[in-house]
């Protein structure tokens, strides 16, 4: 109760609906986005975000898959929905595991179908890492679940029948013929039974490299994480896209999604280009390229349309490993050509902090400091085989008190709302921490404004300068402000302040940057909880 009462006074205004979009404890990397009716208020939809569920700590993904939801009309407004899948028993009711356990399980996906008397059936392809379990399907007459396996096995009770392997991705077309899409370094797509959801329509086959793998060539480069959607006329695939070494002027990764399209299903496909780089590249002053955000790591997602605006999800990492990621969505425009052969154009979204409240960051909220959507040091982040090294700030992951988050009413109950801060750790010389984009329009221009942060002084004597649009003055960052950090070392929360110096005339939405510097280089300065910026 005192680490809540503190955290309300430090931060009484506490908001929780930016990037990542979902409260900081919860770890739902791999997100699929759907728009499906609200089956408990006829006339309403919401967006329900499937993905798997980073609670080991040690490892990808969890032993089960939740969902949450949110309405159209307000998609920062997030609700928890419970646990909608485990893989613990088999066909007939025994335990898989001598233990209780359940299966891992793996990116999912999800897709509908409706009957001639228009009742909808939800089908989960829970991505299952058991052998003989791989192609599982599961279905509900809820998109909330829960889901109940519909593919058994005849001939073993411990199996499923199905031709869905890693990274199952299932679409269902107008017409009502259903394709599926899957994959590891390699592309693969079929079209599917609609009795079954699981196996070849017949006379149906595989289609090997579905578009061409990291290992054919250096345009489409698929890795992982197929997942399909019709804009208009035009079949999109999102997948993850392993980037050429020295392509954007930085190392090959696979933390990108990337598109293609088709007048078909199943192709051929056209290549379209990069959706999202979560390692949110940026130019620095000496024309040198820097990732601003975690350089590595992986990234599964899906573009959503809500209301009349694009988002692309994804998710980026915390910690200091790729097991605890977290939820992100980001503003898109698409373009499609109508007409065979006609294009589609997806922008490249930028990493934000504002994610899906595109209006931008308010004045007089207090953030946790984790919506940073910039983060480099001196040095960059490396990693080796005994974990990574990181010169400059990361961000700390944090879990519930009850963990893993199971029961459906564990977010009605009071939990420590430090727990939704997810720290900003290791502020030293040279550090950067960014938020992009604060709305200048929505404060009150006759009033000064005031930055407050939330921290903990970790020893190192320091000073925190204030920028507004860019880190570097030589390509138009203005110094708005300005404080000193003591050399001492605080268990507690402190509450540091001062005056911004804004242009009267300023408007729309600016970034603003938090440039850490001291004599002991090397040495974190504090570690940041809370941000707020107000008149």
């Amino acid at each position: 109760m005192k680490k809540i009462l503190l955290s309300m006074a430090l931060c009484p205004t506490l908001a929780l609906a930016q990037n990542p979009y979902l409260p900081l404890w919860e770890h739902i990397p791999d997100g699929e986005p759907y728009v499906f009716d609200d089956p408990d208020q006829p006339g309403h939809q919401r967006v329900y975000i499937y993905g798997s569920h980073d609670t080991r700590r040690t490892d990808y993904c969890g032993l089960e898959q939740v969902v949450w939801s949110a309405p159209v009309e307000n998609p920062t407004e997030w609700r928890y929905d419970g646990v909608i899948f485990e893989s613990k028993t088999d066909r007939d009711g025994k335990p898989l595991r001598e233990d209780g356990t359940g299966d891992v399980l793996f990116a999912p996906d999800v897709t509908v179908t409706t009957d001639q008397q228009g009742r909808k059936t939800y089908w989960l392809f829970p991505n299952n890492q058991a052998w003989g379990r791989n192609g599982q399907v599961a279905r509900s007459n809820r998109p909330n679940g829960p889901f109940i396996v519909a593919n058994w096995s005849r001939e073993d009770a411990t199996k499923c029948d199905g031709i869905l392997q890693f990274d199952p991705g299932v679409f269902v077309d107008d017409d009502g013929r259903v394709y599926g899409y899957w994959g590891f370094t390699q592309s693969w797509g079929a079209e599917l039974n609609p009795q079954t959801m699981a196996t070849l329509r017949k006379g149906g086959q595989r289609i090997e490299n579905l578009i061409p793998s990291c290992q054919q060539d250096d345009v489409f480069r698929f890795f992982e994480a197929s997942s399909m959607r019709k804009i208009e006329d035009k079949y999109v695939l999102i997948y993850s896209r392993i980037t050429r070494e020295g392509e954007f002027g930085l190392p090959a990764t696979n933390y990108t999604l990337a598109y293609a399209y088709s007048d078909h299903p199943l192709g051929p496909f056209t290549y379209g280009g990069t959706i999202i780089d979560a390692r949110a590249r940026e130019t620095a002053p000496d024309g040198t390229v820097i990732p601003t955000a975690n350089p590595t790591g992986n990234t599964h997602g899906s573009l959503c349309k809500i209301g009349d605006q694009w988002f692309v999800f994804y998710h980026r990492q915390t910690g200091v490993n790729e097991y605890s990621r977290q939820a992100m969505a980001d503003a898109v425009t698409v373009q499609v050509e109508k007409g065979r052969g006609g294009r589609v154009i997806i922008s490249e979204a930028e990493v934000t902090s504002e994610g899906l409240a595109t209006e931008g960051l308010s004045f007089g909220k207090c953030y946790p400091a984790a919506i940073a959507c910039w983060l480099t040091g001196p040095e960059p982040v490396w990693r080796d085989s005994l974990g990574s090294h990181y010169s400059g700030p990361y961000i700390k992951a944090t879990y519930p008190i009850a963990e893993p988050l199971l029961a459906k009413d564990a977010v009605k109950q009071p939990y420590d709302l430090s727990l939704n801060q997810n720290p900003v750790a290791n502020c030293t010389d040279g550090s950067i921490v960014g938020y992009k984009y604060y709305n200048m329009n929505a404060r009150e221009a006759k009033r000064p404004l005031t930055l407050s942060l939330s921290l903990l002084t970790d020893g190192a004597k320091g000073r925190i300068d204030v920028m507004l649009d860019s880190p570097w003055a030589e390509k138009g960052g203005r110094k708005i402000g300005s404080l000193s950090i003591s050399g001492s070392k605080s268990q507690k929360p402190r509450l540091v302040s001062t005056r911004l110096a804004l242009p009267a005339d300023i408007e729309g939405k600016h970034a603003v940057y938090l440039l850490f510097s001291s004599p002991q280089h090397g040495k974190s300065i504090c570690t940041l909880q809370t941000i707020q910026i107000g008149n």
